[in-house]
């Protein structure tokens, strides 16, 4: 499949996605936090918008939905077990359900946790998934409204991606993110390596999403929860993994 992705920021640390297939001209939006900058991409590119794909109902997701749907009548899907709380849905999808978008296969995974009925989107031919504020670059979301078994749950289910997928992730929490995963992993060569790369493009001025599933299991301490040295790190020796999972979730909340 010939795609591009491109990374679009939005408010003041959210990210939204444009996935656009080259053949068909069809173009995809994941989460729209406002629409300006949105539009700007489109514009800037020559593209329309054919479709916009929620992962959640938080403001910063949703909030550009409506202005986007008057401009350019996209198909809005998001996730039928939180329809209550989303903008209006052309098309409900739950865990498990695969759509077509220019003849790829979309699938969708419930990823609770962060929300009740938080989804994210895997596209095999782009190896992209969609995680909103599930698994994000060095980090997860806060545990609002589910618990931490079900966020442990839904990391657990996004690790088993291949490891070349790219984690489109909804915020620019990465540094911060590095920052507190030393306190867990501090003599992670991995970590290290990648401390400095974000440094860089921060200075830079340079997103630091997408980012590679592979390089998150090596290095996010919330992916590594189940690994005998880092129970050890937080004296949870005997501790399942979602227990551990937890601690370092509770760490996190306090950082």
């Amino acid at each position: 499949m010939s795609f591009d992705l491109v990374t679009v920021p939005c408010r003041t640390d959210n990210y939204a996605f444009l996935l656009h297939d080259r053949e068909s001209g069809r173009t995809a939006l994941v989460d729209a936090p406002e629409s300006p900058p949105i539009k700007a991409a489109l514009d800037k590119r020559g593209w329309s918008l054919h479709e916009i794909w929620l992962t959640h109902h938080h403001d910063d997701h949703v909030e550009g939905v409506e202005d986007l749907r008057a401009v350019f009548g996209p198909t809005v899907t998001g996730g039928r077990d939180d329809a209550a709380r989303l903008p209006a849905l052309d098309r409900e999808v739950g865990d498990g359900d695969r759509f077509d978008f220019a003849g790829a296969e979309v699938r969708v995974l419930d990823v609770s946790g962060h929300t009740v009925g938080h989804i994210a989107f895997h596209v095999p031919d782009a190896r992209a998934a969609f995680t909103g504020d599930s698994l994000m670059a060095l980090g997860c979301g806060r545990v609002f409204e589910g618990t931490a078994e079900q966020m442990w749950r839904s990391l657990s289910r996004l690790a088993d991606l291949p490891d070349d997928t790219l984690i489109c992730s909804g915020h620019e929490y990465t540094a911060k993110n590095a920052r507190f995963a030393f306190t867990i992993d501090p003599d992670n060569p991995d970590l290290q390596a990648r401390a400095r790369e974000i440094k860089a493009a921060r200075g830079d001025g340079r997103a630091t999403v997408p980012s590679l599933l592979g390089v998150e299991k090596s290095t996010n301490p919330f992916l590594r929860a189940r690994l005998p040295e880092v129970k050890a790190a937080i004296n949870m020796t005997d501790a399942s993994d979602a227990e551990a999972f937890a601690e370092i979730r509770r760490r996190k909340d306090a950082f």
